[in-house]
Parts: structure tokens; sequence; C-alpha cells
């Protein structure tokens, strides 16, 4: 038997055929080719009906993805709405960007001033510093349009003038020279007989330093006098400003007042993280705070722009009258607000563009005045913030004037106004930032401070303590390190116009300031001036424990820079930073940056000197006891009425009058016969 293939239909069943070789006959099972015919069917049945489930299955998914697409295009239609309409307002708000601006302002503005004049309608006198503060702030604004729109016009206006006077300048600057010389010597007259001839030594003073500086200058012939003389004569116009007029000197008061008030915020956040005792722990918890949050304030005044704007103002100014360069100016006028090695920034990108008389300016300019940081932890120590202030102002000229006398210009300016001076802005993204970064960068700041303060005092603990050791061996155990300075500025403060007996302790602060840190010698000055206030005996065992008013005065304004050793290299590393191509000039200029900048502080106390008017010179309880025990008659009977009458008024409130005073029986005779006895019981 063989299996053969006979026939295929069109489903691909084969059918299958035995065939007998030998009888040639064809066997087919009936039976067995229908049940495979069935199955063939039955099969064909089963694919039939399950496609047709599948069909309907199909059908309905694609049913619900038909519905899940309507959907989702439904809410594509809704935001491509959205979107329109939102790149609408984008595309609308650019375009009209400078109108939406100047409608805004225009608004913030109008409430302003409608809430100023409310105000002043409601009390003028409590509103006047907002009035003033708002018309300055309409004039400067006014100012800027004008100078930016009509600049060239202006410049036109002026340029006939400008012209003439660079003509007769040969022959005019000798009579203003002329002129001011003789105005000098006839207010030296008059106000010498007006308030006696101690601001004489001032001005001698003065005129020392100048000649000294011209001395040892490094190019004595090549000294532009116009910049030496015109930076005395702001300073000295400044100082009449605000230590002679009323106005001046109650406007630098005020603000005093007001910086006070300001920086006493800072104990809001003290208290908060060190507790309410902080106070037990005087310079860590109550004097640092404050350096952090003036820090933080000068930060957002910076990102804001003020400050910017308000030293290119200052500068502008100085450039303008004394006849600097814009960079030299600039850093100048920074110093008043900030540290020496942040207002260098400023002009970053100038810097090394500069000349060497010019980069020796900018770092007197360091030297001779203070930080706004420091400035609020002066005044917490109890220093006059008025006078620190003043002397913040008028160190900034000073500081110029010394330093072209010092360091002369020899070269020519690469960087003038012409070249479109742009100073640096801040890296902050907004205020919040800002004020972040100003927190943050016064870490270093407050633990400068600090480990400075601590190995300072500790080295001069011991100094004091081998230099007395030293002097016990020739019967002079009283030697210390203030001592030696003491005797070596002694003659530099007298020159000041500080009194004789008051030189001597002056010229230590001097050299604490010089040798160690300003810090040191302004916290020795707080305790005099404390002691001062507190009354008491002015000698124990032959010792002096407080100055007259004039001398703490002076000595404020002689100590008011960072012009010490310890500044040296914190400004040679930091310029060095900002300019390495000029490494050479700023490591052998340095130091006598430092003896300018010294100087510039000592021009600025002799100033004060001249000006200054204290309003009382020593405590009542002195007072009394160096007039009655004179023989002579009193020499201002006005001062001694009014001390008797602080003491009978104490005397009457049970109140101790003045510490330290010991009144005897003779002390109270005298203040009756001075007094109307039946006022105050004398019998």
């Amino acid at each position: 038997m063989e299996l053969k293939k006979t026939t295929c239909d069109h489903s691909g069943v084969h059918n299958l055929t035995f065939q007998n070789d030998n009888e040639d006959i064809d066997i087919v099972n009936q039976e067995d080719l229908q049940d495979n015919l069935q199955r063939i069917e039955n099969s064909e049945h089963k694919k039939n009906v399950h496609t047709n489930q599948e069909d309907e299955f199909i059908n309905f998914e694609s049913d619900l993805h038909e519905n899940k697409h309507d959907s989702a295009d439904e809410k594509l239609r809704l935001k491509g709405l959205l979107e329109k309409k939102y790149d609408k307002a984008c595309i609308f708000c650019k375009k009209y960007r400078t109108r939406i601006k100047y409608v805004m302002c225009r608004i913030l503005i109008t409430a302003y001033l409608t809430a100023v004049i409310a105000a002043c309608s409601l009390n003028f006198q409590r509103a006047l510093p907002l009035f003033i503060i708002t018309v300055l702030a309409i004039f400067f604004i006014c100012w800027d349009f004008l100078v930016a729109k009509y600049e060239d016009r202006i410049a036109a206006f002026f340029s006939p003038g400008e012209r003439y006077l660079e003509k007769q300048w040969f022959w005019l600057k000798w009579v203003v020279c002329a002129a001011l010389i003789v105005a000098i010597i006839f207010w030296l007259i008059f106000d010498t007989a007006k308030q006696g001839s101690r601001q004489l030594i001032s001005f001698g003073g003065l005129v020392m330093y100048i000649l000294l500086m011209f001395v040892f200058s490094k190019y004595p012939t090549r000294v532009a006098w116009r910049p030496v003389f015109s930076g005395i004569v702001m300073q000295f116009i400044l100082g009449l400003l605000l230590l002679r007029t009323k106005l001046g000197f109650d406007t630098f008061n005020w603000l005093g007042i007001q910086i006070q008030t300001f920086l006493e915020y800072s104990d809001t956040g003290a208290k908060f993280v060190f507790g309410e005792k902080y106070t037990d722990h005087f310079f860590a918890f109550k004097v640092l705070p404050i350096v952090v949050f003036f820090s933080t304030v000068m930060s957002m005044l910076y990102h804001i722009g003020f400050m910017q704007w308000l030293v290119g103002k200052v500068g502008w100014i100085m450039q303008i009258f004394m006849g600097t360069t814009p960079v030299e100016s600039l850093v100048a006028a920074g110093n008043i607000f900030v540290g020496q090695t942040e207002s260098p920034l400023l002009v970053r990108p100038y810097l090394p563009y500069i000349t060497k008389s010019e980069l020796h300016a900018v770092m007197t300019a360091g030297f001779s005045t203070i930080a706004g940081s420091v400035l609020g932890a002066y005044i917490s120590f109890g220093v006059s913030a008025s006078h620190l202030l003043t002397a913040s102002v008028m160190s900034a000229p000073a500081s110029l004037a010394t330093s072209k006398l010092f360091w002369p210009e020899t070269e020519k300016p690469k960087v003038t106004l012409k070249s479109g001076l742009k100073m640096a802005k801040g890296e902050s993204n907004n205020l919040l930032e800002a004020a972040s970064q100003g927190a943050s960068s016064s870490i270093l700041l407050v633990a400068n401070i600090a480990v400075n303060l601590i190995s300072f005092l500790a080295l001069l603990a011991f100094v004091d303590s081998a230099l007395s050791w030293v002097g016990s061996l020739f019967d002079y155990p009283q030697l210390n390190f203030e001592n030696i300075c003491a005797y070596v500025f002694m003659p530099f403060s007298f020159m000041m116009g500080v009194d004789w007996e008051d030189s001597f302790i002056v010229g230590g602060l001097l050299g604490y300031k010089t040798f160690f840190n300003e810090f040191v010698a302004y916290e020795r000055l707080s305790k005099l001036i404390h002691n001062r206030e507190k009354g008491g005996s002015m000698y124990i065992n032959d010792v002096k424990q407080y100055m007259t008013v004039r001398s703490e005065t002076i000595a404020t304004y002689a100590l008011c820079g960072f012009a010490n050793f310890g500044s040296l290299g914190m400004v040679i590393g930091s310029l060095t930073s900002m300019a390495p191509s000029k490494k050479k000039e700023i490591a052998s200029g340095a130091f006598r940056a430092m003896i300018a900048g010294t100087i510039a502080c000592f021009m600025t106390a002799c100033i004060a000197g001249m000006l200054a008017i204290p309003d009382v010179e020593v405590p009542c309880h002195i007072l009394l006891q160096t007039a009655f025990n004179s023989t002579s008659s009193p020499a201002n009977i006005t001062e001694l009425v009014e001390c008797c009458q602080q003491t009978f008024t104490s005397a009457n409130s049970s109140q101790e009058s003045f510490s330290g005073g010991n009144y005897t029986l003779s002390f109270w005779k005298k203040c009756c016969q001075i007094l109307n006895q039946t006022t105050f019981n004398c019998t």
C-alpha cells in the first residue's frame, strides 16, 4: 500500500487515497472521508463566528477611541484659545511696555505726592523731613532729566565762559588765591577775638601738615596745587556749614539721631537669637549685629541703584571742583559710605588702566575714611554720631588733596570723563537676594573684627606686661605701649588743637589706631567719654581720667580712618586680586598711601579744631571746684548759675547731683551767694 496525494480542494485540505498496486483498484473509506469533511465544516464555522466577534470587539474599541479623541481635541482647542489670548497680551505688553511703565510710575508718583501733601497739611512741622527729602528728590530727578536730554545745549551755553576762564586763568588764579588768603586771615582775626586763640594752633597744625607732605612728596616739583588747595577749601566749607551754621549743625545732628534710631532696630534680631540678656555681652551681641544689619541695608541700596547714584553725584562734584579724574573721584566718594575693599569695586573694570598717582589716590581714600557698616558700631560705643558723619564727609576731599600732594600726577590718565565711565552693578537678581547676600558677606567682616580684637588686645596686654617689667628695672613700672605712643604722637595731637593736658591721652589713642586698629582706639575713647559724663575726680593717682569736650571732638575726627598696619595687608590683597597687572605698583605705594591717609585724618581734625565750638567744656562739679577754689572772679558766671541751680534742684529731690562731686558746706554757701536765697531756702 502506498499513500499518495490525489486532490486538494479550495480550503487547502488534502484528500488521501490508498491504491493497491497489485489490483489497481482504489479503495476509498467513505466513512472516514465523511468524518473529515464534517470536521472541516465545523472548524470553518467556528472561525467565522470568532471573526465576527473580533469585528464586534474591534468596532467597540474604535468607538471608545473616537470618543477619547473628541474630548482631547476639545481640550486642545480650549488650550489653544487661552494661549492665543496670553500671547496677544504679551505682545501688547511688549509693544506698549514703555507707555505702561510711564503710566504705573505716574500713578505711584501721584499717590506719593498726595500722601506728602496730606501729611504736610495735617502737621507741617512733623512732615518737614519728608518734605525736604521729596524736594531734593524732585530736584535731582529733574536735573538728571535735563542733563540727559539737553547735555549738548547746556555744554554749548557754558562753553564761552569756559573758554574765557581758560584764557584768563593765568592771572585769575592768583587773584583767587590772594582773595582766599585775605579772607582766611580776616576770618582768623575775628574768630580768634571771639572764640580765643586755640583755633590758631589748629590752623598752624594744618599748615605744618601741608608743608610736611610737600617736603616728603614723591615729585615735589610736579605738584598740581589746584586739587590740593581746592580739596582743603572744600573741606573747610563743609566743616563751616556742618559745625558753625545752625542749619548744618542741626541737620547733621538730626541725621545722627535718625541713624542711631535706625541702628537700634538690630536689637530685635539680636534679642531673638541671643536671648533677653544679650546686652550682658555688649560687644559680641550688641555691637557686631549692627554691622550685619548695616551691611544688609547697604547691599539692598546698592541693588536698587541708590548707592551708585549717590556716589556718582558726590564724585561728580569733587571732580568738577577739584579737577581730579573720574576714577579717583568716584572711589573717594564711595569711601564715605562703604569700606576700603568695597569702594574700588565701583570702578573695577578700569583699575588695570589707571596711573600710579590714581592708584595711590584710590588707596589713600580707603585709608582716610571708615565704612558705613562699622560707623554704627562706633556710634553704639557712645561716640558722637554727628561728628562721625561729619568726619566721614570731610575726609573724602582731604584724601584727594593729600594724595595729589604726596604723589603728584606725572602721567596722562587714560580713563577720562569723555570715555564714558560706568559703575559696576550688583550681581543679585532681586531685593531679597541682595539682602541675603549683604548679610552673608558681613560674616567675614564680623569674624575679622572679632578675631582681630581678641588677638590685638591679648597682644597689647602682653606688650604692656613686658614693658612694665622692663620699666620696673629702672624704677618706672608705669611704662606701657600707650605711654610710648603718647610721647611719639603728642606733638601731632597738640598741633591739631588738643589741649596740652589732653595731648598725652590723644597721642596714646593715635598710637592704638595706627599700630592696632581704630576699634581699639574708639573703645578707649568711649571709656573717657563715659568717665566725663559720670563725673568724679579728673585725676586718680596723677592719671587723668577724662578730657575736655573739645579734645574729645578733635580725637573723634583724628581717629576716623582705616590707616593702620592691619588694613595695609587687606588693601594690598584686595586690590591685587582686582588688578593683578598692578601688583608691583600696589605693593610699592601702599605704605605711602597709609601715611597720606593718616595725614588726611589729621588735617580733618585740624579743621574741626578751628571750627568746633563745644557747648560745655567740663562737668559742673569740676567747674564749681575750679571757680570756688580760685581767688579771682569766675570767668563765666552764667555757667556757675546753671550748675548751682542743678545742684540745688537735685538736692531738693533727694538725688545725687553729680557723682564724685563731694560738695562741702562752703560750696553750698558760695552757691547761695550766687543764687536767690529765698528761692532755695539757703538759710
